[in-house]
């Protein structure tokens, strides 16, 4: 790693990676956890905004049909079961947009302007 790079914990990757795996094999309620961790080390550790404000993205993202399955008397007894695949795709997404921050969010950005100098 060079020293301009900057240092990504490895629990909000594998937490992005975990989230939209557990939601895709049913296993919805149990994917809160790792959208707790990427949420909790996105915003408290990460010191790109871009990072900070996809994984507050993924968190939304998954308390919309958590609280919508919470709230409704006549819900399915889980929520894997009671998710819309649009909620799916919109979690998915989300998901995608924290791991495609924190790839560029690992790469080393260059200080002022270089030029290309031909020999």
């Amino acid at each position: 790693m060079t020293p301009t790079a900057r240092r990504i914990p490895l629990s909000l990757t594998l937490s992005a990676w975990a989230a939209p795996v557990l939601v895709l094999v049913q296993f919805s309620l149990v994917a809160a956890v790792p959208v707790a961790i990427a949420l909790v080390t996105g915003l408290g550790r990460a010191r790109d905004r871009a990072v900070r404000l996809a994984a507050g993205l993924l968190a939304v993202t998954f308390a919309a049909p958590l609280t919508i399955w919470l709230v409704r008397p006549d819900g399915a007894p889980s929520l894997s079961k009671d998710m819309h695949p649009a909620f799916l795709a919109l979690f998915v997404a989300a998901s995608a947009v924290l791991l495609t921050t924190l790839h560029g969010a690992r790469r080393p950005r260059l200080r002022g302007r270089r030029r290309l100098r031909l020999r």
